[in-house]
């Protein structure tokens, strides 16, 4: 049996969360992070209170992802799909786009999400706190599918 270090579970503690404009669902998510005892990180809006690129916002919580500087991010845009296609740009990181917690756990359980994108224009606080408890629900993934996970990941090494 494996044990993880202190530095393992430190990094799993930590998140980085990004959004292009101020959203109560990214306010949320945070808040709900930090009530939960996650270092939590912010960018973009999150921090200039102005909307920014939602690309670059994006690609910074990839980038800390794949770098190992957090356990996981979380994006959010207006559709959550800009913000979901950026971040896939990063190598390393696998980003779900999850409007529902079943989706959000799946992503986890299934595919090893690293990074979860959410739409500011749909996502209520209510449900960003439900979809958040579904991720993090998930503590390893279905075994089942390791195979097809190891796959994405030899993708990836082809960029």
């Amino acid at each position: 049996m494996t044990t993880e270090s202190g530095s393992d579970q430190a990094l799993r503690r930590k998140v980085v969360i990004g959004a292009d404009d101020v959203y109560p669902a990214a306010r949320e998510a945070a808040r709900y992070l930090a009530s939960k005892g996650f270092e939590v990180e912010l960018v973009g809006s999150l921090v200039t209170e102005r909307v920014e690129p939602w690309p670059d916002v994006a690609f910074e919580v990839a980038r800390r992802v794949a770098e190992c500087e957090a356990g996981f991010g979380i994006v959010v845009c207006y559709t959550g799909t800009g913000v979901s296609i950026a971040a896939n740009k990063i190598k390393g990181v696998r980003a779900a786009l999850c409007f529902d917690a079943e989706t959000a756990r799946g992503a986890r359980l299934w595919n090893d999400a690293n990074v979860l994108a959410l739409s500011g224009r749909l996502t209520t606080p209510h449900v960003a706190r439900e979809i958040i408890d579904a991720w993090l629900s998930v503590e390893k993934i279905d075994e089942s599918e390791r195979e097809n996970i190891e796959k994405l990941k030899r993708l990836d090494e082809r960029r």
